[in-house]
């Protein structure tokens, strides 16, 4: 059966977080004998900046940001069985709902929420959105975080169902590297410059490093270039993600910032916290609601407070205790948080689905 997903970029995690989860997501199901094509446009100098080659286990459609290429690939959704558009394209969002009305009667339509309390907010200063007038005719609403707080906005929203398939671990692509002198320092942060992650950057990676000046931190993360920093920050620009698992496992210590929206809904593990743990790196989070349902606080994640609270938790970091921490979150996600996991769950429920509608049409 064939998948139709429209979406930011497969091909490339430059300005776009949501690749590792796509890989992650869509090679799995790939494994379980969907054909999936993924339709992405040429922006943001994204296919400059490419991390991989189109994937043997997918069809990749890169297309050109114009209403025209727009609207042929739009056409394409009537030869899926399963029609995905993705939340934060970047370009045509609006326009690329109209895969939904292109798909066929008999096909399940879907969007993918890569980031749900943006697009939640969005909904909402709104008041009538495009997409909130087509959430009734969709099957499902997928999301990659937020859980219950966000599956009930969607409800209310309109969403006859809502589901989170939180982010996870690749074991393939996420492991544990040598170290790299490139990546050396007492605390990294790979995170690029965005206006609702700022603040709490400077809060809790800026100001623990401008209050321990005998520390050294790693900044990655493209957008940085011109922001005053501490004089024991060292700013490395764009990481690509061949280079996260030396990234996570140099230092003695990395650490997560939530974003303002998704520390707020909570239960929103980003990729990095998997990649950092499927590396065994040692984890300090930022604290937000429900990280104990993917990583044990103080066995299998430090979460901090504040900055203080980071800065705390460095001073009595030993190598062997960051070791540990590493070895024990390593050992949660690989039993609880692959993509592989994920995925069956996605397949299960995309295959019954599908089943239940042929036999009710068959009736």
């Amino acid at each position: 059966m064939k998948i139709a997903f429209y979406g930011s970029s497969l091909l490339s995690s430059y300005w776009n977080g949501a690749a590792t989860y796509y890989r992650g997501m869509l090679s799995e199901l790939a494994q379980r004998g969907w054909r999936v094509t993924f339709y992405e446009p040429d922006a943001f100098d994204r296919q400059a900046h490419r991390d991989i080659e189109p994937p043997d286990w997918a069809d990749v459609v890169v297309y050109e940001a114009t209403p025209d290429a727009c609207r042929r690939v739009v056409s394409e959704a009537a030869k899926a069985d399963v029609v995905v558009k993705a939340s934060g394209v970047g370009v045509f969002d609006v326009e690329l709902l109209g895969v939904f009305g292109a798909a066929r009667p008999e096909a399940l339509k879907i969007f993918w929420d890569v980031d749900a309390p943006a697009t939640l907010a969005d909904m909402r200063a709104l008041g009538d959105s495009p997409l909130q007038r087509t959430l009734p005719d969709l099957d499902f609403v997928f999301t990659y975080g937020g859980g219950p707080p966000v599956v009930a906005a969607y409800r209310e929203m309109g969403a006859a169902d809502c589901r989170p398939i939180y982010n996870a671990l690749d074991p393939g692509s996420h492991h544990p590297v040598p170290q790299d002198a490139r990546f050396s320092a007492d605390l990294a942060l790979l995170a690029n410059r965005l206006p609702d992650r700022e603040t709490r950057i400077e809060r809790f990676f800026l100001e623990p490093a401008a209050g321990t000046p005998d520390r050294t931190f790693l900044l990655g993360g493209s957008g940085w270039r011109d922001k005053q920093l501490p004089s024991n920050v060292r700013a490395i620009g764009h990481v690509g993600t061949r280079d996260h698992n030396a990234f996570n496992v140099t230092p003695l210590a990395v650490l997560n910032v939530a974003r303002d929206s998704m520390a707020e809904v909570g239960f929103s593990p980003a990729t990095r916290v998997f990649e950092a743990a499927g590396a065994g790196a040692c984890l300090i989070t930022d604290s937000w609601k429900g990280v104990e349902l993917f990583l044990e606080p103080d066995a299998e994640v430090l979460v901090a407070r504040d900055g203080r609270d980071v800065a705390d938790h460095l001073a009595r970091l030993t190598p062997a205790r960051a070791a540990d921490i590493g070895a024990a979150a390593r050992r949660r996600v690989l039993g609880e948080h692959t993509y592989s996991r994920r995925a069956t769950e996605v397949d299960r429920l995309l295959r019954e689905t599908i089943a239940d509608r042929r036999a009710r049409t068959a009736a």
